[in-house]
């Protein structure tokens, strides 16, 4: 992959707790992908973004990833898949290492992300992400690429992201039984900060929430970097057993009455504006106003963003956020979603979906796919770093080997 002039081919795989999505996407150039297949299929085998049944998730693959096969016309061999759940873990960590020759290279980089890597981790826990926030030169901090600078101590803080060792494994067992290899494991909301984020926002601070259907995914950026990264056990699937159970009604349609009738504040509805709601066990169908509805829908989004809201607060980066909130995932669609978290948080709220993406935009331009498209952009990058790697480190061998020719004359 040392050529990014030629095509290459990207596979994203999201598999959520309601749905698997895998989109298909090939490179144009070094900047631009372009969707050429999609596929989505019920996900029945997870529950909060944990593999409950390894069989019924490697059906909902297998689907998905032959539904886009067949509309791209090609082969699929591996995947980036994005994995969320409750078992995720965020810490921020810090290293400090000379530096030799009195210029930074990539041997420096390399061995200062070592250290700052180096903590404690739990045994039933793997590491799934070391992310640079900030490089510091002799006490000069605020530094992005160090690479050539001169000074005699580096230090790194990053961001190190955790997971199940268990849960990890059993999604990897579903992606190989569907005949895929695993590029790589994803935090989804860092996937979706690909998609849905603007350099702006980044650069700012905002703070992005994914409402999917097992989890409420939470990540904060500053300065560019991702600083703080958490997990709500509590999602769109709740709101939608929560209708259920209020309108006695099968969960399939209570999706169904969310999708089409679903509101997050109830002052945004009308007393007049009524729905039928079928019964269950062949009971007759019955009208319900939809201000009924949103009271309860309201209820679920209020505790949603006050967790939220409480985890920024102890964290410390509530007040570190001048660019706002943006909601992204299937169940932040509903409508006053934006306007109930802007009552709680007290900042700017908008609704985030893909954009700057070729293909299928008028199906992609959604919140449901944020996820699967920034697991493309994430693999994009991924092959620009590793075409850049190759280029940088090739060009200081050839360096080091005509020195050693030169001193061998």
């Amino acid at each position: 992959m040392n050529n990014l002039s030629k095509n290459e081919m990207l596979v994203g795989v999201d598999i959520g707790t309601s749905k698997v999505v895998a989109v298909v996407a090939e490179t144009r150039g070094e900047d631009n992908i372009e969707i050429i297949g999609l596929g989505t299929h019920p996900s029945k085998g997870l529950k909060n973004g944990v593999v409950v049944d390894i069989e019924s998730t490697t059906q909902a693959i297998k689907k998905s990833i032959a539904e886009a096969e067949a509309m791209a016309g090609c082969h699929i061999g591996s995947c980036y898949v994005g994995i969320s759940g409750s078992h995720i873990r965020g810490l921020n960590s810090e290293g400090v290492v000379p530096i030799k020759d009195g210029e930074v290279r990539y041997g420096d980089v390399d061995r200062v992300i070592e250290t700052a890597q180096a903590m404690a981790i739990p045994a039933d826990q793997r590491l799934l992400h070391v992310l640079p926030r900030d490089y510091i030169i002799d006490k000069q901090d605020g530094i992005k690429e160090p690479l050539g600078m001169a000074g005699s101590r580096l230090e790194a803080k990053v961001h190190l992201v955790t997971c199940s060792e268990n849960s990890s494994q059993n999604i990897h067992k579903c992606i190989n039984a569907s005949g895929l290899d695993v590029e790589a494991f994803v935090l989804e909301q860092l996937a979706s900060s690909y998609s849905v984020l603007t350099h702006d926002e980044r650069d700012l601070g905002v703070c992005l929430i994914d409402i999917g259907g097992g989890t409420t995914d939470m990540a904060v950026f500053m300065d560019g970097s991702i600083a703080f990264t958490d997990v709500i056990p509590i999602a769109g699937d709740h709101v939608t057993n929560d209708i259920a159970q209020a309108l006695r009604t099968p969960p399939t349609q209570a999706e169904h009455i969310k999708q089409m009738y679903g509101c997050a504040v109830s002052s945004l509805t009308k007393p007049e504006e009524v729905m039928m709601v079928p019964g269950m066990g062949g009971r007759p169908e019955r009208e319900l106003s939809r201000q009924a509805l949103a009271d309860v829908l309201e209820r679920r989004y209020v505790e949603i963003f006050s967790m939220a809201q409480q985890k920024l607060s102890l964290s410390g980066f509530e007040s570190l956020i001048p660019a706002g909130v943006v909601l992204t995932g299937g169940a932040a669609k509903v409508e006053g979603a934006a306007e109930l978290a802007e009552e709680i948080f007290h900042a700017p709220v908008r609704l985030g979906s893909p954009h700057s993406i070729e293909g299928f935009s008028e199906i992609i331009n959604n919140p449901i796919y944020a996820t699967s498209v920034g697991l493309l952009l994430y693999g994009q990058k991924q092959l620009q770093e590793d075409h850049l790697n190759y280029i940088h480190r090739d060009k200081n061998s050839l360096k080091r080997l005509s020195r050693w020719v030169g001193g061998i004359l």
